[in-house]
């Protein structure tokens, strides 16, 4: 009778556990974009047993020099489950095409589903504004899930979510209408290089075609670990006085005025409003404030 108590008691705390456990998913418009966005956090936060999603909202088959179509698209796929490997997360690809991302009805309940399946607390997205049509429109597409999430009438195949969850922005350097703000900004340097081995792994992308689009194919080394040493230095950039200021008020002076490797995020206004203690809940990794 005790031993049969004692299993259900541990049966209840894991239930509560696992109703309790953060849940974050991340959209890029292709089977690169989040990792280039938030690779850091996500590998901090699946250290921490957080469950953590990335999903493309199309298949990549147009983002290369030569190769097209399905062949590019399953390889870009390949790349992404690498990716996600690497970073201990899940990845999804949906199948739409490169290049032709459209704010439809269809695929904003592709992403309803998706934030719901995932019964998501925090969602992270580009901001709708950039130089790529699939960026802006992934940007658009979250922003008109953000509130239909909870509207059990909008998707009635999967359950509504109760609470609205929190939607952040990637950082961009996009200036107009309006810059980006670094409400939140994470300190990465632990995971820096699991972040780059997590971008290594789309060799279509940062060793072919992104340099390629560039002219700078040439510049890229031949030797895999002088490729990722590369990668480091080409995908890292100064910290701004405004993400400084960030960083000192989530970590504090010390930790905050010598971190050198980050990820920034602005709170959407479409999402839950979170205060900073909520904050510190959901990314526990900023810990709690100092005194």
């Amino acid at each position: 009778m005790m031993k049969e108590l004692f299993l259900l008691l541990a049966a209840a705390t894991t239930l509560l556990a696992q109703s309790d456990q953060i849940r974050v998913i991340a959209f890029g418009a292709h089977p690169d974009d989040c990792d280039i966005r938030a690779a850091g956090t996500a590998a901090i936060l699946a250290k921490m047993g957080i469950a953590v999603k990335f999903v493309s909202v199309t298949n990549g088959d147009a983002g290369h020099q030569t190769m097209r179509g399905p062949e590019l698209a399953q390889r870009r796929l390949a790349e992404a489950k690498e990716s996600a490997r690497r970073l201990g997360i899940q990845y999804d690809v949906l199948n739409n095409h490169d290049g032709e991302l459209l704010p439809t009805l269809a695929v904003r309940e592709q992403i309803i589903r998706e934030i719901r399946q995932w019964k998501a607390d925090v969602v992270l997205a580009p901001r709708p504004n950039d130089y790529h049509p699939d960026h802006r429109y992934t940007g658009v597409l979250i922003q008109d899930a953000a509130y239909m999430v909870v509207v059990p009438d909008i998707v009635p195949d999967v359950p509504a979510l109760r609470k609205n969850p929190v939607f952040l922005y990637y950082e961009d350097g996009f200036q107009r209408p309006n810059p980006f703000q670094p409400d939140i900004a994470v300190a990465i340097d632990d995971v820096i290089d699991q972040k780059v081995h997590a971008l290594d792994a789309h060799v279509s992308q940062f060793y072919e075609w992104l340099p390629w689009v560039d002219g700078k194919l040439d510049d890229v080394p031949k030797d895999p670990a002088a490729r990722e040493a590369w990668l480091k230095r080409t995908r890292t950039h100064e910290i701004s006085p405004s993400v400084r200021a960030s960083l000192v008020k989530w970590y504090g002076p010390a930790k905050g005025s010598s971190t050198k490797y980050y990820e920034a995020f602005e709170i959407c206004e479409y999402g839950a409003q979170p205060s900073e203690s909520r904050v510190r809940q959901l990314l526990p990794m900023l810990g709690q404030p100092t005194q």
